[in-house]
């Protein structure tokens, strides 16, 4: 991928631009404000699926042009799919890659997330908003209840905010997405380009062994007991002091020094 906006198979839908380690996705139907199709969500799956084998990519930011993040699934596609399981299958393994690359995934978001756009931020590993942005589970609204996106907003959110959300299909401002846990935080609007890219920068500084190694256990152990939690990550933690990162991590601690992380 070069250093410019990109095109991949004629697609423009989703949008890619390398910065040294980090890769950023854009979703790119403004005019639609962003709303998800079966071939923009086939390809940002299948350009997810490909940076998780780029290990020269530490960490992907999601961010969407126009003034909205993403208002969820088109519903002119919904009304009119002969095969809706399908359709909601495809957005499933979507966010299903999300949480399966190596690479942390942080989600930038700007005016609008609803429904299937709200689920997305939800599902990336970390996201920042726009102090003006608004979120919502608004299925409930045209009587479709937001079920996938309860999937990734209730293991976000608290259940009985989660649960607000989905039953009544309002928004929650920034700044209330920050406090139930949907997002890390609320910034203002001609701060957010920044704060993302300072926390990406940072992110991709550390040792890319244990980056990928700690998104694979994190999610792993979400889903044990905390007695099989702890042997899992008891072997992980072996696994990962043995690595040549984490030694070499230790060896510059010690030597008060700064590591050089091994060329992946």
């Amino acid at each position: 991928m070069s250093a410019t906006q990109s095109e991949v198979a004629g697609e423009d839908t989703v949008l890619v631009e390398r910065d040294d380690d980090i890769v950023r996705l854009t979703l790119n139907r403004p005019d639609k404000y962003n709303a998800l199709t079966t071939p923009m969500m086939q390809r940002l799956t299948g350009l997810l699926a490909d940076l998780d084998g780029d290990e020269t990519v530490r960490v992907v930011v999601l961010q969407a042009g126009g003034k909205a993040f993403c208002a969820g699934h088109d519903f002119a596609e919904v009304s009119a799919t002969p095969d809706p399981r399908a359709l909601f299958g495809t957005c499933s393994e979507m966010m299903m890659t999300v949480h399966r690359i190596r690479q942390p995934v942080i989600a930038q978001v700007q005016g609008i997330a609803t429904g299937a756009g709200c689920q997305l931020v939800a599902a990336c590993d970390m996201a920042i908003a726009g102090d003006e942005a608004r979120l919502a589970t608004s299925g409930i609204n045209v009587g479709l209840f937001c079920s996938t996106p309860s999937v990734e907003v209730g293991r976000n959110v608290m259940p009985k905010r989660a649960m607000e959300m989905l039953f009544t299909g309002d928004f929650v401002d920034a700044a209330t997405a920050a406090d139930i846990g949907l997002i890390n935080r609320a910034v203002p609007m001609d701060a957010l380009p920044g704060e993302v890219d300072t926390l990406a920068r940072k992110i991709a500084a550390k040792a890319p062994t244990a980056l990928a190694l700690g998104k694979r256990m994190f999610y792993n152990q979400m889903g044990m007991d905390v007695e099989a939690a702890y042997r899992y990550t008891s072997e992980i933690m072996t696994e990962n002091l043995c690595a040549d990162d984490c030694q070499e991590g230790i060896a510059a601690f010690m030597e008060k020094r700064k590591p050089s992380w091994a060329k992946e």
